[in-house]
Order: C-alpha cells, then sequence, then structure tokens
C-alpha cells in the first residue's frame, strides 16, 4: 500500500514508520518539521496542500495520523485558548485528515488516528487531553457510519513504556504500553477489515 503517514519524526511515528515499510508498504511521511513532505496539520489550508503534494506520487491507500499536541494544565488555570489549542493540535488537525482525505484515497482506503488513555482514564493537569481524545473517538464512531466503504479507526494507548522517563510520575498504577505493540494497532488498522474502533492498548 501507499501510505501517508503525519507525526512520523517522533517515537510512535518512528515506530509505526519501521513496522508499516517492514511490511513492504510505501510510506510517505508528513510533519510540521521533519518527513518527506513538511506541512502544518493544524492548518486546514495546509492540509490541502499536504494532500495535492502527497497525491501527486499516486493514489493513496490510506492516512495515519500520529501527531496530536495538547496543553497539560490544571483546569482552573486553563485559558479559552489553551482550549482553542486542544482542540487544533489534535481534534481539527485529524478530523480535517479524514474529511479532505475522503476524495483523495482509494475508494476502501483507511483513516487511522491516534488518541489515548485519558478518553477513559482521567489524570490531573489532563482536561483537554481527555477532552480532545474523546472527540476523536467520538468522531470515528460517526464517520464510520458516513464513510463506508472506506473506514477510520483510532488507536488509544496508556503511556508508552520508552516514554516513563518522561511521565511516569503522571500515570501511577497504569501499566505501561510498548511502543512496538502500539505500532501493530496501526498495521492491524490499516491492513484489517475494522472500522469505527477504538483499539484500545494497556489500562
Amino acid at each position: 500500500m501507499r501510505i501517508l503517514l503525519i507525526g512520523a519524526g517522533g517515537k510512535l511515528g518512528t515506530a509505526v514508520h519501521q513496522s508499516l515499510t517492514a511490511r513492504g508498504h510505501e510510506v510517505v511521511t508528513a510533519g510540521r518539521s521533519s518527513g518527506d513532505l513538511r506541512f502544518d496539520v493544524t492548518d486546514p489550508a495546509q492540509i490541502t496542500a499536504l494532500y495535492d503534494a502527497a497525491g501527486a506520487g499516486g493514489q493513496l491507500d490510506a492516512v495515519a495520523s500520529a501527531a496530536g499536541s495538547v496543553p497539560f494544565k490544571p483546569v482552573a488555570d486553563m485559558t479559552p485558548e489553551d482550549w482553542t489549542a486542544a482542540f487544533r493540535g489534535k481534534v481539527q488537525s485529524q478530523l480535517e485528515l479524514v474529511r479532505q482525505g475522503i476524495g483523495r484515497i482509494a475508494p476502501r482506503g483507511s483513516f487511522t488516528l491516534i488518541t489515548g488513555v485519558l478518553a477513559r482514564s482521567p489524570i490531573v493537569t489532563g482536561s483537554a487531553a481527555s477532552m480532545a481524545n474523546g472527540a476523536v473517538e467520538a468522531f470515528v464512531r460517526a464517520a464510520a457510519v458516513e464513510i463506508a466503504p472506506q473506514r477510520v479507526n483510532a488507536v488509544s494507548p496508556t503511556v508508552v513504556t520508552e516514554a516513563l522517563d518522561v511521565y511516569a510520575g503522571h500515570f501511577p498504577g497504569f501499566a505501561p504500553v510498548d511502543l512496538a505493540e502500539v505500532a501493530q494497532a496501526y498495521v492491524r488498522c490499516i491492513e484489517g477489515v475494522e472500522t469505527g474502533r477504538i483499539l484500545e492498548l494497556g489500562h
């Protein structure tokens, strides 16, 4: 398959990239500051330009997102701008990848989005992430009904093992999940037949 991977330069994106190329797929990487194509997917106009650039090399069979940023602050310290940044950074960007991609990918192509454990298990300072993840997951279920036979799913891991040195203190008692396992969930979404699914990894 020919796959557009957004956020390929991060830890998760690197693992997904390696898993997909090892399986013989052609992966076109994209990111704000790294990748084959450099675009900011928080800007809908740049998503349009990204699809124009990616499509020039041939039809895309799948789009996978491994990127999304949100602010982490106590609720009392959040500002309206923080909520907007969370929405643009993780929700709007991924929803627009699907909306604009419907007419850009193969008739039976797929979209794989990224959410996370905070949609179902909150932590202190994680309200924006919980909001964003929950919104993406609700969208996946709704969009799957409308875009068939194209497919859309989300991968929702807990904290990843390779980032415990930074985030362990924020996720006490959470079972970590290896990046390799998260990457395999992307493979399952891209190569499989499921749609409207939230693949929850870890607890």
